[in-house]
């Protein structure tokens, strides 16, 4: 009954306020809100119920209240004698204070700022109150001493014409410290996403958001629809401007960057050129089968070439005699030899004492001098390295999610990672890794966290709660109070429990707020005092559903060091144990999570426990070589010779020439400076000992051929492979039919070849330097699969551009009277097609946030007006640095600029003033002595970057946005010549080698294959023919290995090319031998020729080349480092099979067409030497029957003398050769 008559009384007194134009529904203050609990941002003070006509502003007060009014509600004035206000100075003032901290992040689009004002002018203060506003809850309130009916829920009735006219003025406007939209600040859960007139207003009209001090009930009603509305309400309908209108107190239009429709006319970006096709079929393709074809009919009409035979028989009788000089003289003296060896290669290898390992990936994967070292070294020296990154992504995969019916907002899927015992579970681990401490040598004392971590806003002396850790409970400002905090509330007559879940999902939606819109009022911000933005706290979630995410972020961010500075060495040895306890959690079974992690330190730790692994796998591939050696060239006539005959010392040798070669090599650089890497101690001495163990094979065969032409101490394999080249390889290979099907392959071998190597990928994927089983491989995987965004670039301006006179400020600003086409614009232009230009948020600029920061309509920048500090800058006093701008456009003078921006740099960012500099710019710009900026940085954000290709690719486009940045900033009066702009990201010393590694990498294969050329032509005799078949021979092996490349995934990057440039020389010791045996031979026909060749030297090639390197190769297959796995195993083993296959079976049939025909000086010299031989034998036996007669007739005997046996042994020898040709 009580509760009936309540009702009763209040609509009796509802019915008072007449709903008729010049009426008010409230008047004047009466107290703070009783309904609103907690600790509200801004005092919820209340209007007095008063039904009563509106006022009437004449003389004295009309111009008192008027002066507040035009700054207020300018769109309440119509002159003196004719203005009417349903409110009270005290209440413009609370009006102001509410809207204060809303204009903050609006006052750069004062189109939108007059419209976010309009409505709640018009409620609060509007003539024909009664009209559109419907009041709909009063209570008693006392107010210094005095009891009265206050207003503290009213329905306020707009037309959506108006409604969504003021939010489409809104919505883009911009938050230039993070890039995002102020709206999503100011729409609750919905973000800017979302976000519509209708959530907007709502936000404005709850009580829970610490800014609105009574619920207010926005009724958006349609244009002539008027069913269901109240009798003698008519919603407001003023007009509401458009973001590119200027205001009527001559506000400018707003900027492209926060109103879309001020953005000019854009032309359509051109297409990206369509692949290269030819009658609709990929083009390279095609002229790859044009080319099949041509190269085919080229064997059946092969065509001659004829070289100087007497000039090649000349040169190489020069070579013949120079090298064999050489080794006569070699070994005349060996223990002279060998003793000069010795001591140039201690000379040397004495300069390993000194020698430096380079471990730093940026110092083993970029040049010194490149350009993006240059950058790297120049945003490190202004603003010193980018953090260094410690993170955990961690995932529940077994928990089953819940669906959570929220007051607030309604039915919410939650996956079975957010859930409060793993949000507590995860706090517990991040609070222990806060607590590490360690004694520190450098420091001399027992260090912690707070001596080396990133500190945004108290960066001189930070405390635990100031180093910045990004996480998921930091939305509850890590207090475990907070996360067990819930409390009822009623909303819309319903009352239900609020906890935890209701606040993160505000807090994931608006990040940037200070308070949620639940009764638990409790903050969003992080405990350093910093927004956590949703991406940097959860990942793998679609559409913004942020409550269904698959991952969780923890991320600990750390200063970085010079590796000079001792504090670096403090923070290696923080990470390590913050490595020890994410390993020890790991290995709890009690754990919750499945996880992967990292530290800064990771990369470099990885790469060097593979190398020091994978030495023992090397070492086996030395000691295969070496058995293979002793076996193939072994003789083997008795057990008892076994040592002797298996060529121990010879394998031995080898192993230890090769060793002294690589100490000597290393050790003169070492003397030189230039340091070395635990890589190239891997590599180098396996790519020696390859060739090495080839020569050492070649000079063997050699050796025992001339030592023994019968062949009764050839070494058993050479004797098997001779015998099956001989017998039946050769015959098979050099057949009519086989030839011509040889050919066939080979040549479609090739133009496979071509096709395959323009689709090769160029690049190196970082996971690739990591070894099988590495934790890191781990955390790539989750990376790439659950971060929503990509890493920060900074786009960094250099000495010489005048950012204090206007034009130079708004060159680079975004807001309203800034250039349509400024720095700031392009790049927000360029995240427009985030596909094309690989950026996903537009940059921060504290050009723009320090002109909002002076804007008096921030209450940001403020002076003391009295006393000792007169004039001077104050946080807290109310008198502003600048006058109200005309027009909306503020630009501050050169002076006023140079006096301002360090107290701006230096001021907090707070609930008073979100506009601070401090955190977000305070090392985002660096001046010298005399006040000149000479760099500063805008961060942007690329898209999410998962491949080494996509990385390349976002840093050649963000170079040509900086190169258009930096043509158009040239033009303004006063910028050096010299001025520029570069983007930089940590991840482009890697990458940007990949910019020009195919040209580079044909330059060097190019450089290598011309002196190959030239020494082929002069070993060879002058033979052009013979060096150009090899050239070409050698060019298919390069282009063939590119082809399998493609085929095995193997990319092309700075590692693949130095195999390609040693294929080069490998792929001499496949063809060279061949292709000389050949051009000596004197059989009559080519064909004959190549199978003498093929017979005699083929089994050579096998035997010494393709099967030294095979074993080794093989031995690498067990390495742990991919790196080795990819690159030097396949790699080279594709070299060497492509290598033995294009010498043993491409480039004899190739002779046996294409070959040079018989040196007829060669031929010459051949016949003349057996004429003479012949000659000599006829004499002899002439000489010989004329002895014996004398002998008969004197009866004497004569002996032979030792120059006749040695004639006749030459003669021998000489016939031999002879034969053998």
């Amino acid at each position: 009954m009580n509760r009936w008559m309540d009702a009763l009384s209040l609509l009796q007194v509802f019915s008072e306020a007449t709903p008729e134009p010049g009426f008010c529904g409230f008047y004047e203050e009466c107290g703070r809100n009783p309904t609103v609990g907690g600790i509200p941002l801004i005092p919820p003070i209340v209007p007095c119920f008063d039904p009563s006509a509106a006022r009437h502003l004449t003389g004295e007060h009309y111009l008192n209240k008027n002066m507040f009014l035009l700054q207020v509600c300018p769109m309440m004035d119509q002159g003196e004698n004719n203005t009417y206000a349903c409110c009270s100075m005290k209440q413009l003032q609370s009006l102001d204070r509410s809207l204060t901290l809303s204009k903050a992040v609006l006052v750069r689009c004062p189109s939108c700022v007059e419209n976010f004002a309009h409505l709640h002018c018009i409620n609060t203060c509007s003539p024909n109150q009664t009209q559109s506003v419907k009041v709909t809850k009063v209570m008693n309130v006392t107010y210094l001493g005095t009891t009265r009916e206050a207003v503290v829920a009213y329905q306020s009735y707009l037309s959506s014409t108006f409604a969504n006219a003021a939010f489409q003025s809104c919505k883009n406007v911009r938050i230039p410290a993070t890039g995002g939209f102020a709206i999503s600040t100011m729409c609750g859960r919905y973000g800017a996403k979302l976000c519509t007139a209708q959530r907007w207003y709502d936000f404005q009209g709850d009580s829970s958001n610490g800014l609105a001090p009574l619920d207010i009930d926005f009724q958006i009603i349609k244009d002539s629809d008027v069913e269901g509305l109240p009798d003698d309400v008519i919603p407001y309908n003023g007009r509401a401007l458009r973001c590119n209108e200027t205001t009527p107190l001559g506000g400018e239009v707003c900027s492209c960057q926060d109103c879309q429709e001020s953005c000019p006319s854009m032309p359509p970006l051109p297409q990206p050129p369509p692949p290269f096709s030819l009658f609709g079929i990929d083009g390279f393709f095609v002229l790859s089968i044009i080319l099949l074809c041509l190269l085919i009919l080229r064997i059946i009409q092969p065509s001659e070439v004829t070289c100087s035979d007497r000039n090649s028989l000349a040169a190489q009788a020069f070579m013949s005699r120079l090298f064999q000089r050489w080794g006569t003289l070699m070994a005349s003296y060996p223990l002279t030899v060998i003793l000069v060896a010795a001591v140039i290669v201690i000379a040397f290898s004495v300069g390993l004492k000194s020698i430096k390992l380079t471990t730093d990936p940026v110092e083993l994967w970029s040049a010194p001098n490149s350009r993006a070292r240059q950058e790297k070294d120049f945003h490190d020296a202004h603003f010193a390295p980018f953090f260094r990154t410690n993170q955990l992504i961690l995932t529940a995969p077994q928990r089953k999610g819940h669906i959570y019916d929220s007051l607030l907002f309604g039915k919410q899927n939650f996956s079975g990672l957010i859930s409060k015992d793993l949000i507590i579970e995860l706090l517990e681990l991040q609070e222990k890794i806060r607590k590490i401490e360690f004694w520190s040598e450098e420091l001399n004392s027992t260090a912690s966290l707070t001596d080396v971590c990133y500190a945004p806003l108290n960066p001189s002396n930070p405390s635990p709660t100031d180093c910045a850790v990004n996480s998921l409970p930091q939305y509850f400002q890590n207090s475990l109070d907070n996360i067990n905090a819930k409390v009822n509330m009623t909303e819309l007559g319903v009352t239900k429990e609020v906890d935890w879940r209701d606040h993160l999902i505000y807090c994931l939606n608006s990040p940037l707020s200070f308070k949620d819109i639940t009764d638990l009022g409790m903050s969003c911000m992080a405990d350093y005092g910093a927004p956590v933005f949703s991406f940097l706290a959860v990942g793998g979630y679609n559409d913004d559903e942020y409550t269904n995410a698959e991952a969780l972020i923890l991320t600990f961010s750390l200063n970085n060091y010079i590796r000079d500075n001792p504090k670096f060495k403090v923070a290696l040895q923080w990470e390590k144990e913050f490595l020890k306890i994410v390993q020890e959690y790991q290995r709890n079974p009690n754990a919750n999570f499945t996880f992967a992690y990292m530290a800064e330190r990771s990369l470099e730790d990885e790469i060097n426990r593979t190398t020091a692994e994978d030495i023992p796998i090397f070492m086996i591939s030395y000691a295969v070589i070496f058995v293979y050696i002793a076996v193939a060239l072994g003789e083997y006539n008795s057990w008892k010779r076994i040592l002797v005959d298996s060529k121990f010392l010879v394998g031995l040798g080898g192993i230890l020439v090769v060793g002294c070669s690589v100490l000597a090599s290393m050790g003169f650089y070492s003397w030189i400076g230039i340091p070395s890497s635990l890589v190239i101690l891997q590599v180098v001495p396996f790519l020696v000992l390859a060739v090495g163990a080839d020569n050492i094979f070649i000079f063997v065969l050699e050796y025992q051929t001339r030592g023994d032409q019968g062949g009764a101490h050839w070494s058993c394999s050479w004797t098997i492979c001779l015998l099956l080249f001989r017998k039946y390889y050769a015959p098979f290979l050099l057949h009519s039919f086989t030839r011509v099907a040889v050919m066939l392959v080979f040549i479609f071998m090739l133009c496979a070849s071509i096709f395959l190597m323009l689709n090769v990928k160029v690049g190196l994927d970082q996971e690739l330097a990591m070894p099988q089983g590495s934790y890191m491989l781990d955390y790539f995987k989750y990376l790439y699969k659950y971060f929503e965004v990509g890493v920060p670039v900074y786009f960094v301006t250099k000495r010489g551009f005048n950012f204090t006179t206007v034009e130079g400020m708004n060159a680079i600003c975004s807001s309203v009277g800034c250039d349509q086409f400024s720095m700031t614009q392009k790049i927000r232009y360029a995240t427009e097609f985030p596909e094309r230009s690989y950026l996903a948020i537009p940059a921060n600029s504290w050009v723009d946030d320090f002109i909002d920061w002076l804007n008096p309509g921030s209450k940001c920048c403020r002076l003391y007006t009295f006393g000792p500090n007169n004039g001077n800058f104050c946080p807290a006093n109310i008198y502003n640095c600048m006058e109200k701008p005309v027009g909306g456009v503020l630009r501050p003078t050169e002076t006023e600029f140079n006096r301002f921006l360090p107290h701006f740099l230096g001021n907090r960012p707070d609930l008073k003033c979100s506009k601070g500099g401090l955190g977000a710019y305070d090392t985002a710009v660096v001046r010298d002595e005399s006040g000149e900026i000479i760099a500063s940085r805008f961060m942007a954000y690329h898209t999410p970057l998962t491949n080494s290709q996509e990385f390349t690719a976002a840093l050649l486009k963000a170079r040509e946005l900086a190169s258009n940045i930096t043509k158009s900033m040239r033009n303004i009066s006063g910028t050096s010549e010299d001025f520029e702009v570069f983007p930089y990201t940590i991840t482009n010393v890697f990458y940007e080698q990949y910019l020009t590694i195919v040209p580079e990498g044909l330059f060097n294969i190019g450089l290598c294959l011309l002196p190959t050329f030239v020494v082929c032509c002069l070993l060879l005799g002058l033979d052009l023919r013979s060096g150009l078949l090899n050239l070409l021979t050698i060019i298919m092996i390069v282009m063939d290995t590119v082809g399998i490349m493609t085929l095995w995934s193997i990319d092309y990057n700075a590692v693949a090319l130095i195999n390609l440039v040693t294929a080069v020389g490998i792929s001499v010791e496949f063809v060279s031998h061949m292709t000389r045996t050949f051009a000596l031979s004197t059989r009559l026909t080519r064909v004959e020729r190549a199978k003498e060749a093929t017979a005699n030297m083929g089994s050579a090639v096998f035997a010494g080349v393709a099967m030294t390197n095979l074993p080794g190769i093989l031995v690498l297959a067990f390495a742990k480092a991919q790196l080795i796995q990819i690159f030097f195993f396949r790699l080279n083993l594709v070299i060497t099979l492509l290598g033995m296959a294009h010498g043993l079976i491409f480039l004899p049939v190739l002779l046996s067409y294409f070959g040079p025909g018989v040196n007829k000086a060669v031929l010459l010299q051949a016949q003349q030497a057996k004429q003479k031989l012949e000659m000599s034998s006829k004499m002899r036996e002439v000489y010989d029957n004329i002895g014996y007669e004398e002998e008969e007739a004197k009866d004497t005997s004569t002996t032979k003398t030792p120059a006749d046996t040695n004639r006749q042994s030459d003669s021998i020898e000489s016939e031999d050769r002879v034969d053998s040709f």
